[in-house]
């Protein structure tokens, strides 16, 4: 068997950190089990999907390092759904309903004031032929309900019926369908709701594993219901934990908090935000991992936590100065070569500054300052500038090497008695305009010394 995994947003937004999470760890699974990743788009909801999202989410998708084998959009494929709807009237387990919406919510209220779980009672089972008729003569059209197999004989005899499933993520699960409504499957126009759909692309597919948030895990129970309704194994589920922000709101593609287009377009490296994504909230220490083949050999996602996670995008900073700092020029040539970073000194620049760097952009300001000097001039105090003098006086002859700015400052010391702070902070104010930075051992070579003098203040 191959494994199969499949990510299916709906296309109505742009994917945030949450939804990353979900597609990252089915993309991790299937590269640890080398299955198959399948990209569906869940777009039956025609009034709100539209293709410019679905091409933003692949964007995304590849930018994070997904790449699916396989793309489907449940739009196309509406035969089928019709084709399922069909074998389940046959089959007696589809059955049509004709309650408004404020007739459903009055049954909920007196169900409620009995003392009873607020369910639908199956009132429509018992309507006539004629009853029927006179609902659609009056303009009704009904919506279907599936019938959960949760009684023996009588319908309106629900009995404890439990249905268990080895949860990949959280283990041994159970829902139990006596206390669930009959879901509603198709709508009074006719579309189609989430459930439906879902299981049968993923029976067509050949989706061996559901992995996804754990706001799910009661609807487990009824689509495992409908996989047998339609004589097929169900695959083996998952539910992770969810993210919500900091201040532990929920994340939603509609308000566009934490989107991957904002993480990108903000300068987040790819791997800090899987990094993030994938350990937050898992007993694996949160740390910015180098690859995604790395990272699916150490996930595991029954290591993570039951409850949610926040998730700090202050974090991503930090995994992303980790990731840079390990960063080989190789890596990022072409990328520095766009920021207008190139020629013979970019391999020994990048090698200087990486370890500075939050975000690859940064690397420009510094290209700048090695380029053309302090942007602007520092400040020099008034003491210090006699000093300054005194030490470019001393400046070492070409040629330059890594040696140079440890010459350099051993001679100033010992002409001018300072050291410490009082050595270092002037010239390197005079050198950059800033008071920390790149190893001036690294930089000087670079700057040269013609370049070193024109910054003599």
């Amino acid at each position: 068997m191959t494994v199969t995994v499949r990510f299916a947003p709906s296309p109505t937004g742009r994917i945030h950190i949450g939804n990353a999470r979900t597609a990252l760890f089915n993309w991790l699974f299937a590269l640890k089990h080398k299955g198959r990743f399948v990209q569906r788009f869940d777009d039956t909801d025609v009034e709100r999907s539209r293709q410019e999202f679905a091409d933003s989410i692949l964007y995304d998708l590849h930018w994070l390092g997904i790449f699916p084998d396989q793309t489907e959009y449940q739009s196309r494929r509406f035969a089928s759904y019709d084709a399922a709807v069909d074998r389940l009237k046959a089959a007696g387990v589809l059955y049509p309903c004709y309650e408004t919406t404020e007739e459903l919510d009055l049954r909920r209220k007196v169900r409620r004031t009995r003392g009873l779980p607020p369910v639908y009672g199956r009132e429509a089972l018992k309507l006539t032929d004629a009853e029927r008729a006179s609902y659609e003569h009056d303009g009704r059209k009904p919506h279907w309900r599936f019938l959960l197999p949760n009684f023996t004989s009588d319908p309106f005899e629900t009995e404890r019926t439990e249905i268990h499933w080895n949860d990949v993520v959280r283990g041994e699960e159970t829902v139990d369908l006596a206390s669930l409504s009959d879901p509603v499957l198709v709508r009074e126009d006719g579309t189609y709701l989430y459930t439906l759909p879902s299981v049968v692309d993923d029976i067509e597919m050949g989706i061996t594993h559901v992995i996804r948030g754990d706001d799910h895990v009661t609807n487990t129970g009824v689509q495992i219901a409908i996989f047998r309704a339609l004589g097929a194994e169900p695959p083996a589920f998952g539910h992770h934990n969810l993210l919500t922000t900091a201040s532990g709101e929920g994340l939603s593609k509609r308000t566009g908090a934490l989107s991957i287009e904002s993480l990108r377009d903000s300068g987040i490296e790819p791997l800090s935000v899987a990094s993030l994504a994938v350990l937050v909230g898992t007993s694996e220490n949160v740390r910015a991992v180098p690859s995604l083949a790395e990272l699916a050999e150490k996930f595991d996602p029954a290591a993570t936590s039951k409850s949610a996670s926040k998730f700090d995008p202050d974090e991503l900073i930090v995994l992303n100065r980790s990731l840079l700092h390990h960063t080989s020029f190789d890596e990022v040539r072409d990328r520095l070569m766009v920021l207008g970073v190139s020629g013979p000194h970019a391999e020994a620049f990048w090698m200087a500054v990486r370890g500075n760097l939050d975000r690859l952009a940064d690397a420009v300001s510094w290209w700048k300052i090695l380029r053309e000097g302090p942007q602007p001039a520092a400040e020099i105090a008034d003491e210090d500038r006699e000093f300054l003098g005194q030490a470019f006086d001393l400046l070492p002859d070409e040629p330059w090497d890594g040696n140079v700015w440890k010459d350099w400052t051993a001679k100033v010391k010992k002409a001018t008695g300072r050291k410490g702070k009082a050595l270092f902070m002037p010239l390197r104010l005079a050198l950059t305009g800033l008071e920390s930075g790149p190893e001036l051992a690294d930089l000087l070579p670079l700057v040269g010394r013609e370049g070193t003098l024109a910054r003599r203040p």
